[in-house]
C-alpha cells in the first residue's frame, strides 16, 4: 500500500459516521438511500461519505436498477491494519531501542561531573 494511499484509508476512517457506513455494509449490500436514514444528514451528504470510502478502497459500490449498493470490502480493512502494524512496529522498535540507550547510560545524579580545581 502506497503512503498515499494509506492517508485516504485514514483520512477517510477519521471520520465516525464514515466508519459507521462501513459496520453497517460488512457482510452485504446496503443501498445508499437505506444507509441514508439512518443519519442526520442529507442523502448528498451519505453520498460524498460514501464516495470518500470507495476512493480510500474501503468500499465497492454497485448500481443496481435505481440502487446504489455498498459493500466493505475485507481486503481493504485488511491492508489498513498491515499499515497500522508496520506503524507499531516500528514505534515499538524506538521505543526498544530508547530503553536500550536509557539501560546503559548510567545515572548521572550518581557521579555528577567535577568542575573547577583539585585543590
Amino acid at each position: 500500500m502506497t503512503e498515499e494511499a494509506v492517508g485516504h484509508v485514514f483520512h477517510a476512517l477519521a471520520d465516525p459516521t464514515r466508519r459507521d457506513i462501513l459496520r453497517r455494509s460488512v457482510g452485504g449490500d446496503s443501498s445508499v438511500s437505506r444507509l441514508a436514514t439512518a443519519y442526520p444528514m442529507s442523502f448528498a451528504a451519505v453520498q460524498k461519505h460514501v464516495a470518500v470510502l470507495e476512493r480510500a478502497g474501503l468500499v465497492t459500490k454497485e448500481r443496481r436498477g435505481r440502487e446504489q449498493l455498498v459493500r466493505t470490502d475485507p481486503d481493504a480493512v485488511q491492508r489498513a491494519r498491515q499499515a497500522l502494524d508496520q506503524l507499531e512496529l516500528a514505534w515499538r522498535g524506538r521505543v526498544d531501542r530508547m530503553a536500550e540507550l536509557l539501560a546503559q547510560d548510567p545515572d548521572p545524579h550518581q557521579n555528577p561531573p567535577r568542575r573547577g580545581h583539585d585543590t
